[in-house]
């Protein structure tokens, strides 16, 4: 049981950022997925749609690690083990994401239907899709830039926020 303090339990600042960076990047990974099949079949055939498909799908898992790792970690905000939780949650995250990258190339380089340029587009394409959408919700949200911080109260004033 954790003994935070009431203002340590309130939800981060950066909760609904995160959630809705996911939110639009699904939306925008569907629309990828539905986009690059059809101009992965057109220009490749059947290779060029699976190529387009496995790209995008794949900057997508990539991208949505990180945020759905912070917003696991701050789960336990509050607790005097937070930072290191955190890093230690995030940056799993990302050596999860090493790995897994490089298990996929070696795994995808040597098959017959995949076709590399399509595969390199549509991963590019989705990357900067992704980095689009984080702009905009960001630029989108109204977070004060102090919005975490509880400020010391007077001692021989009392607490204030009573």
């Amino acid at each position: 049981m954790s003994t935070a303090s009431p203002a340590a339990r309130r939800p981060l600042s950066s909760t609904p950022i995160l959630r809705t960076a996911l939110v639009w990047g699904g939306i925008v990974t569907a629309v990828l997925l539905v986009a690059g099949a059809v101009v992965g079949f057109l220009t490749a055939g059947p290779g060029g749609l699976g190529s387009a498909l496995v790209g995008v799908a794949v900057s997508a898992f990539f991208l949505a690690v990180t945020a759905a790792s912070i917003l696991i970690a701050n789960r336990w905000f509050g607790d005097p083990l937070y930072v290191p939780i955190f890093f230690g949650i995030v940056l799993g995250g990302w050596l999860l994401k090493l790995v897994l990258f490089i298990v996929a190339i070696v795994i995808l380089r040597g098959q017959d239907w995949v076709n590399p340029v399509v595969f390199y587009v549509a991963l590019v394409v989705s990357v900067l899709a992704s980095l689009a959408v984080d702009v905009v919700v960001l630029l989108r949200m109204r977070v004060p830039s102090a919005s975490d911080v509880t400020l010391p109260t007077d001692p021989d004033e009392g607490d204030r926020r009573a």
